[in-house]
């Protein structure tokens, strides 16, 4: 268990990694209630129409799909699908003692890519540049599960 200490320098790398991605997750919740607020729309569910302080002149529009409210939930949807993959690969990484310049180099190379993502998911780029950055990420999750396994195999 002394793998699992930030007295572990892999491991506070980790750490760092790992709750910068929960941040950025969360955030993105609360990114998505700023559109909705800032754009008056992009409500999913019928009792969003009540009038309330927050929503004091409801109408039907609201419900409709708002074109930029609906790109903040597919980012999230995609930290969604990916996020969880990286916690879980990134802690078994962490036991197979890995160097602490590889292990930060996995780590923050993964975070920083998720970022960029981010930034051109945001901005509306082409698909191309936003797979450009995806895949280093999901090459280094599929590299720490394959050392991880390789580890508990061997």
């Amino acid at each position: 268990m002394d793998q699992l200490s930030l007295s572990n320098p892999v491991f506070a790398a980790y750490a760092i990694s790992a709750a910068l991605m929960i941040l950025k997750g969360v955030a993105m919740s609360w990114l998505t209630v700023i559109r909705m607020t800032a754009e008056n729309g992009g409500f999913r569910n019928p009792e969003d129409m009540k009038k309330t302080l927050v929503n004091p002149r409801p109408n039907e529009t609201q419900l409709a799909p708002n074109d930029r409210v609906e790109r903040i939930r597919r980012i999230q949807l995609n930290d969604l699908e990916n996020l969880p993959y990286f916690l879980v690969a990134g802690l078994l990484y962490v036991t197979t003692t890995p160097s602490l310049f590889l292990a930060q180099f996995l780590f923050y190379t993964y975070v920083l890519t998720r970022m960029l993502h981010f930034i051109a998911y945001y901005t509306a780029q082409i698909h191309d540049i936003r797979a450009a950055l995806w895949t280093p990420g999901s090459l280094i999750i599929i590299y720490m599960a394959g050392s991880t396994f390789g580890s508990a195999v061997w």
